[in-house]
């Protein structure tokens, strides 16, 4: 791997096809991106989730979760730093952190409510919403400690749905889970590898992230 030495921040940054693979990884599988992919899993790959909803009612469920889990929150980043309440819409610092967790988390819930009392969802999807909100609002409080990845959240969280599915007994695609597993481990290295995240804001990130599905799951289900 080709890196090259940094004078300023003192540290080895990986260089070349390397960094930007790092690069590419973090910003396709964003956390604020994955809801979508995950939705997207539910409605058109498995098999049972969403078994008797209409073309239409499955691009409706996908508009719902795309903008109060993704555009919204968007939309909400950029805003605030037009407005001059956050330094950068990467939000690296731990500060600037702290708004986007509180306007998301109004949205996540948001759309669990929508889901919740809209009998016709399945569980599996009111409960990872549920999951997403419960995230959001642990790393809010992680974020008084340290500066949690929001990735490893987004793929810990995704595993564990997988997991769920899997326990879950009814039908469980094997490629999908397998595929997961990778994302997971190649997401959270990118993270590493640019030096985004100390490797313990990668672990209890990723912990969160499980840890709030399952939660979710539970009183959910």
């Amino acid at each position: 791997m080709q890196v090259i030495h940094s004078e300023q921040t003192k540290e080895y940054q990986p260089g070349g096809p390397t960094k930007f693979i790092a690069h590419f990884l973090s910003y396709i599988f964003h956390p604020v991106f994955t809801p979508i992919y995950i939705t997207y899993y539910l409605l058109y790959l498995h098999p049972l989730a969403f078994v008797g909803f209409s073309k239409a009612e499955k691009i409706q469920t996908l508009i719902i979760v795309a903008l109060n889990l993704t555009v919204f929150p968007l939309i909400s980043v950029l805003l605030l730093k037009a407005l001059g309440f956050i330094q950068s819409i990467y939000l690296r610092t731990q500060k600037d952190r702290i708004i986007p967790y509180i306007a998301s988390g109004i949205f996540f819930f948001w759309a669990y409510t929508v889901f919740k009392q809209q009998q016709m969802y399945p569980l599996l999807l009111t409960s990872y919403v549920f999951g997403v909100f419960l995230a959001s609002s642990a790393a809010l409080i992680a974020n008084i400690y340290l500066k949690v990845s929001m990735h490893a959240i987004g793929m810990g969280g995704w595993l564990a749905l997988m997991l769920l599915i899997l326990f879950q007994g009814n039908v469980f695609l094997t490629w999908p889970f397998a595929l997961v597993i990778l994302l997971s481990g190649l997401i959270c290295s990118a993270r590493l590898l640019l030096n985004a995240h100390q490797p313990k804001e990668i672990y209890i990130g990723f912990f969160l992230g499980m840890a709030a599905q399952i939660a979710a799951a539970y009183i959910v289900w």
